[in-house]
């Protein structure tokens, strides 16, 4: 008779939200509460993300940034600066990493983290996630919009 495991796996899935744009925008807090984003400069090429400001005048990551500027003229656009992304990415996932032995790291702002194995609060990684239960939330979530789900 074969043994198959039955355990179930408890996964959280990390995506944070703007993430170029907010790391550029704690580097510069005069941008707060403007629209700001990441990509192509002078018309060319494409963003990378936008922050929710810019999004409310119809600007999205993948769009061509002329088009961004034309719905939004007083877009700030910023260059795009891997290496301070990656650099910040790092230190995120390093937090995560002491909390956590399985992640799936899939880009620099977006990550799996199997929960199965650790302490959840009333075995629900649900209520860790989301920290429905006053101390329950993740330990290591950092200051970030962070969308968070869970399978």
């Amino acid at each position: 008779m074969n043994s198959i495991s039955t355990k179930i796996r408890k996964i959280i899935h990390i995506d944070m939200d703007c993430f170029y744009a907010a790391v550029e925008i704690r580097d510069r807090p005069e941008l707060k509460g403007t629209p700001v984003a990441v990509g192509g400069s002078n018309g060319r090429g494409v963003l990378t993300t936008a922050n929710y400001e810019a999004r409310k005048y119809g600007v999205r990551s993948a769009m061509p940034t002329s088009a961004a500027l034309k719905r939004c003229p007083h877009l700030t656009l910023l260059p795009v600066d891997f290496k301070k992304y990656k650099a910040e990415s790092k230190i995120i996932h390093a937090i995560f990493s002491r909390y956590i032995d399985q992640i799936q790291t899939i880009s620099l702002d977006e990550a799996f983290l199997d929960v199965s194995d650790i302490q959840l609060p009333e075995n629900s990684a649900t209520r860790l996630a989301t920290g429905k239960n006053r101390t329950d939330s993740l330990p290591f979530r950092p200051k970030w919009l962070i969308s968070l789900r869970v399978s």
